[in-house]
């Protein structure tokens, strides 16, 4: 534990990517939750505090450290502050995360790391040998973590609500269809939607909680884990009308996919990856590492309500 936090105090929190949106979320549920948070900036970000991306996390309480991936003894600084280390960097930059992990192991002080995982379990991924690499750079990041001995939890949580839920998992389109919807598959495997702020309170809950040391803790909250009928159905409901089903089996899904240009391409792949392949929910997973299991008293957005928002 860093000098800074003694006995009895909240553990201090250092949030890498903290300018990004779910960044953002995680520097303020830490600082809700009464941690000493703080926001590794960059220079050119640093030096303007009430910029757009840093005035929020000012007005919440966080704390800027100037620094970045880049700069191996910035990072070093930063993480010698701290007894927690969370990351939020995009998945492409996944692998960016290296000279963070060797500051980490250096600084001896961490209690925990938190990676920029926050999707799919990237070891239950059934289809890995169409994505692209997506997948391959978080489980690096997981055998370094592992190799160098760091203390960590792995967040789980599947799809972020704002990503296809939005259009009903139609792409290409900016809303809920209200004449027809595309059913891939067969339309019954379930996918898993959270919101990115619920995302981060669970996260925050796990920092200092020994059950979830060296664990991967699951996200599959009741009223968010969906086939494609079932959003269908909750949505006809909604809106008080029936929409005409167009079943896209998986053969035609695989031929969309070879034909899409990107980023749609990844779009339908990662459709086929939770609502045919069932890369969400195929495995079971222990009640004793699902966060609404662990966290009962997080009141968090069903995919429900969140319909509500887009009728």
């Amino acid at each position: 534990m860093s000098e800074a936090a003694g006995a009895g105090a909240r553990s201090r929190v250092l949030v890498v990517g903290a300018t990004g949106r779910f960044g953002g979320s995680l520097a303020r549920a830490s600082l809700a939750a009464g941690h000493p948070t703080f926001a590794l900036v960059r220079p050119n970000h640093f030096a303007r505090p009430d910029s757009p991306s840093l005035e929020p996390l000012v007005a919440a309480g966080a704390t800027l450290l100037e620094g970045s991936l880049e700069d191996y003894q910035s990072l070093l600084r930063a993480v010698r502050q701290v007894d927690v280390v969370i990351c939020a960097v995009p998945t492409k930059q996944a692998l960016e995360q290296k000279p963070l992990i060797r500051a980490i192991k250096e600084a001896g002080c961490v209690k925990r790391f938190i990676p920029a995982e926050f999707g799919l379990d990237p070891t239950k991924v059934q289809i890995c040998d169409m994505d692209y690499g997506f997948y391959e750079k978080k489980i690096e990041i997981r055998h370094l973590i592992e190799s160098e001995g760091i203390p960590h939890t792995y967040i789980c949580c599947n799809f972020f609500m704002r990503y296809l839920l939005p259009s009903l998992v139609q792409p290409g389109l900016a809303a809920p269809p209200r004449d027809e919807v595309k059913i891939f598959g067969e339309g019954n495997t379930k996918g898993v939607f959270v919101q990115e702020g619920d995302v981060a309170q669970f996260t925050i809950c796990t920092i200092e909680d020994p059950r979830t040391l060296n664990k991967t803790l699951y996200l599959r909250p009741p009223g968010n884990v969906c086939s494609m009928n079932e959003l269908a159905d909750l949505w006809e409901t909604k809106i008080n009308k029936s929409l005409k089903r167009i079943c896209i089996t998986e053969e035609q899904l695989l031929k969309e996919i070879l034909d899409a240009p990107f980023p749609l391409k990844m779009d339908l792949i990662f459709i086929y990856s939770a609502f045919v392949k069932g890369d969400h929910t195929y495995f079971e997973i222990d009640p004793l590492i699902e966060g609404t299991q662990l966290y009962p008293h997080i009141n968090y957005t069903t995919v429900s309500k969140y319909l509500d928002t887009l009728v």
